[in-house]
């Protein structure tokens, strides 16, 4: 080991190693305890290095900012998802780092039933399965089966600089049921509450080697200001999400949902009261509460395949109607497909229509109204880039900076919506060339936003790392090397009998992070590493502005309203005043024509600078806000010829008024204007 560690007597030493064997950590005296609070008073032995040395920095900057890089999405349990047998090794172990880090039974001899492996990945799975302490083959960069997150190895991390780890809770029922092996149920729900509660275990685990509660470097928080006190402290500060395929049973079958309104308000408070602040609504299928951004190559397929197994369809595809669109869907044949009914076969795709037809649904959109309520944050990732405009409507609507794009799974078209909300973006642990690349394109609206950068290693979420540049490549990381913020030093990470080197191994576990940092400084320099280091702030600001967030009063919630014409029906009410009740299963329709207006009396003259149109189908191409303080005379001070339906959120600059009119001037349908709501608000 790399720790120092006071002299002991012979039989004490003897004693403590009976201990530690038998018990796991063990009591001990580390070198000085006041002097060097890093190290702990016991440690497993025997166990895996650290390979850092010197004092993890404390404190803020003089302008009272934290310090340190965040990995804004990572799944440190998900050895206990997908029926518990798909990813193997335990992130710890009561028994030992030997009980951690082995392989899954059907692993052995050769790997040639990790079937996972070449399904996703191709191959033939063949590999050593003996993990501690040889570790021939595993982990690699490009492992997908493998623990990568060994407590050991995120205390390194910690110990190169990050002060931020979102342990994403994660799991999918379709994959669980169609892999072959498990040990337990594929409930999601009761996966995601194991995740949890083994997130609160590894923290009493570390927390026993310093000497009881609290006193460990791996801290879960639940707010910001937690958090903060937490970095302060020069520890870890461990923010829960999920990312899971159908949340709270919210799958749909043949486009039919399979949950309600209270069970998304029942799933929302039992997640908030484990501690989780972000989640993703839809990952990999299609449910109920939105469409996703598709998968490509042969993985692509696997998971088209367990779209269909799930719901009973395919992805659909349909031309994108703006910049942004869902990634190209894997076409390349697949294992998976085996699993499909007799005479199934995943469909082909115009290679012009790359968007998921299907966006955020009424349920997801109650579900994300619900999350504004929680003051939780919203992981856009893996969305479609409908449910994600629509989404960022939302949002824009309210002014709800709580938006998470955290390891680049979104369009990047989508960068400064996020940044102007006040949303926090990261990008995917690439290989440090590709990584530079990507930061230097979005620099210039970091610095406009003045935000700090992110990362998401994404370990153990089934996908590779960067792969080693060679012994020989430019520029390579020279061990020992200091950490950026100088006050450590890294070396070459020891598990058991194998040397790590990031030159030679790449992003083979998550220990090898502040050596893809210093690879990533070589390749690009200081300023990307400098805005990596400005991570934490960032997150915090965007997770400190949620929790912070009001809602703007709505001026004319209640309002009188009158319009133009209002269309007949003999079964529903479309009345004007529909559109001002607060309810967003109501409406106001007017007459199939193209000048129509609606107009609200907000009953007292006030200061009106921003309006919100939630739009039905029916929606206006061309239309004005009008103000007036007399009802009679009009003011245009907001207007558009491109209107696309929606949500649509008017700002200018604010001006009395009593009375605000929607004055439509074209139709966008063969209908006539529907609006569902309009919000009026003074700022």
């Amino acid at each position: 080991m790399t720790d120092a560690r006071r002299p002991h007597t012979v039989v004490l030493a003897l004693l403590l190693l009976v201990l530690a064997v038998t018990f796991g950590p063990a009591p001990a005296t580390a070198a000085g305890a006041d002097d060097a609070w890093w190290l702990p008073t016991a440690r497993p032995a025997p166990d895996s290095q650290i390979g850092v040395t010197g004092e993890p920095f404390r404190g803020t900057t003089p302008d009272g900012r934290v310090r340190g890089f965040v990995d804004a999405h990572d799944h440190l349990f998900s050895n206990e998802a997908f029926g518990g047998r798909l990813i193997c090794g335990k992130v710890f172990s009561e028994a030992g780092v030997a009980d951690a880090l082995k392989d899954c039974p059907e692993h052995y001899p050769d790997g040639t039933l990790a079937v996972f492996d070449y399904i996703t990945h191709g191959g033939d799975g063949r590999h050593d399965p003996v993990g501690w302490p040889t570790f021939k083959d595993w982990p690699a960069y490009d492992s997908m089966t493998h623990q990568a997150n060994y407590y050991a190895w995120v205390e390194r991390a910690w110990r190169g600089g990050q002060r931020v780890l979102v342990n994403d809770l994660v799991t999918n029922g379709v994959i669980c049921s169609v892999y072959f092996f498990k040990d337990r149920s594929c409930d999601e729900m009761t996966s995601i509450r194991l995740q949890a509660k083994l997130t609160y275990d590894l923290q009493a685990y570390v927390d026993r080697m310093y000497g009881g509660t609290g006193k460990g470097w791996f801290r879960v928080v639940t707010d910001s200001a937690q958090a903060r006190q937490v970095i302060e402290q020069g520890k870890l500060a461990v923010v829960l999400g999920v990312e899971t395929s159908e949340p709270f049973g919210c799958k749909q079958v043949l486009d039919l949902p399979q949950c309600s309104r209270a069970d998304i308000d029942k799933g929302l408070d039992e997640l908030y009261a484990l501690g989780v602040r972000s989640m993703f609504l839809c990952h990999k299928f299609d449910n109920a509460l939105c469409g996703v951004r598709f998968d490509e190559g042969g993985l692509g397929t696997a998971i088209n395949v367990g779209q269909f197994l799930s719901t009973g369809t395919f992805w659909k595809t349909e031309k994108c109607t703006g910049p942004q669109h869902d990634n190209p869907i894997g076409t390349q044949p697949s294992a998976a497909e085996a699993d499909l009914p007799a005479g199934t076969s995943v469909p082909r795709y115009d290679s012009d229509a790359q968007c998921n037809t299907r966006g955020l649904t009424a349920l997801g959109e109650y579900a994300v109204r619900g999350m504004m309520q929680r003051k939780m944050m919203l992981e856009i990732d893996h969305m479609s880039v409908k449910a994600v405009g629509r989404a960022l409507d939302i949002f824009e609507s309210a002014r709800y900076p709580g938006v998470l794009s955290s390891h680049s799974w979104m369009d990047m078209d989508w960068t400064e919506r996020v940044y102007r909300l006040g949303g926090f973006v990261a990008q995917y642990m690439h290989g440090s060339e590709g990584f530079v690349a990507e930061a230097a394109r979005t620099k210039a609206l970091r610095d406009r936003y003045g935000v700090g950068y992110g990362y998401g290693t994404d370990f153990n979420g089934v996908g590779s790392h960067p792969a080693p540049r060679g012994a020989d490549a430019p520029h390579k990381v020279t061990y020992p090397f200091r950490s950026v913020d100088g006050g450590s030093v890294v070396d070459r990470q020891v598990t058991g009998e194998r040397t790590w080197d990031v030159n030679t191994d790449g992003g083979a576990h998550a220990g090898l992070i502040p050596d893809w940092i210093e690879d990533i400084r070589q390749v690009g320099g200081q300023d990307v590493v400098g805005d990596l280091f400005r991570g934490a702030e960032s997150y915090l600001g965007t997770w400190g502005a949620t929790e912070h967030h009001q809602a703007a009063v709505n001026l004319a919630d209640g309002a009188t309203a009158t319009a133009s014409s209002t269309e007949w029906n003999p079964f529903t009410s479309y009345a004007p005043g529909r559109a001002v009740d607060g309810n967003r299963d109501t409406r106001w329709a007017a007459d199939w024509s193209d000048d129509q207006w609606l107009t609200a009396d907000l009953g007292a003259t006030h200061r009106v600078g921003r309006v919100t149109l939630d739009w039905e189908r029916a929606y206006a191409r061309s239309y004005r806000i009008e103000l007036s303080t007399d009802g009679t005379t009009w003011r245009t001070a907001w207007s558009t010829t491109t209107g696309d339906g929606g949500l649509d959120t008017a700002t200018f600059t604010g001006t009395p008024a009593r009375w605000v009119r929607v004055h439509g001037v074209q139709r966008g349908t063969n209908w006539g204007y529907s609006l569902y709501e309009m919000t009026v608000h003074s700022d």
